[in-house]
């Protein structure tokens, strides 16, 4: 099995090819650059669009426009390969790369996405940890002030661990099937409804 994943959710979007659980390669980019990351893995791996088997999408929470990339160039890539595709919660995947700890996704608007008794939205002050509690993701970092406070620890600004690494989408990945059934993981409304309202 020869799996394509990426998760274009946040601001650092990544993208893999995992062969049989071994990583062949992986990027870390902007969303704009997701199929061009994934052709460029291909290449260096030696293997052609034709090898994908299956596919692994981020589906969320985080950024809407974000989402909605990753979701059409999965679709797209379904569609054209004819290979099933399986949506992963960016929160499992980020929690994935760090055991143990709460992933924390920032969710702009002064809120985060966390994933503590299921998806959740709230502010950084309304997050309730235990001491020593580690939290990763590009919440933690930028609301870092706010949550150690609290006595939670978050990594260094550059540690991987803040990283929903698209490695872990493809381990994480169940279910696989028609990429238009891949829904996304929103968790509020989009900015542009939320002023209308």
């Amino acid at each position: 099995m020869l799996i394509l994943a990426f998760d274009t959710a946040t601001d650092r979007a990544t993208s893999a090819l995992v062969r049989d659980g071994e990583v062949l390669g992986e990027r870390a980019s902007k969303a704009s650059r997701v199929l061009a990351d994934a052709d460029e893995l291909l290449r260096e791996a030696g293997l052609q669009e034709a090898d994908i088997t299956h596919l692994a999408v981020g589906t969320g929470p985080g950024s809407f426009t974000g989402i909605r990339i990753g979701l059409a160039a999965a679709r797209g890539v379904s569609f054209s390969l004819g290979v099933p595709v399986a949506g992963v919660s960016t929160l499992e995947a980020l929690a994935a790369g760090a055991p143990g700890a709460v992933p924390v996704i920032d969710a702009r608007r002064r809120e985060v996405f966390t994933l503590l008794d299921g998806p959740r939205c709230l502010r950084p002050s309304d997050l309730e940890l235990e001491p020593h509690v580690v939290c990763v993701g590009d919440g933690a970092i930028r609301y870092r002030e706010v949550l150690e406070e609290k006595g939670v620890d978050v990594p260094p600004d550059d540690s991987p661990l803040h990283v929903p690494w698209a490695r872990h989408h493809a381990a994480l990945a169940r279910d696989f099937g028609d990429g238009g059934a891949v829904e996304p993981v929103y968790l509020r409304l989009p900015d542009a409804v939320a002023r209308a309202s």
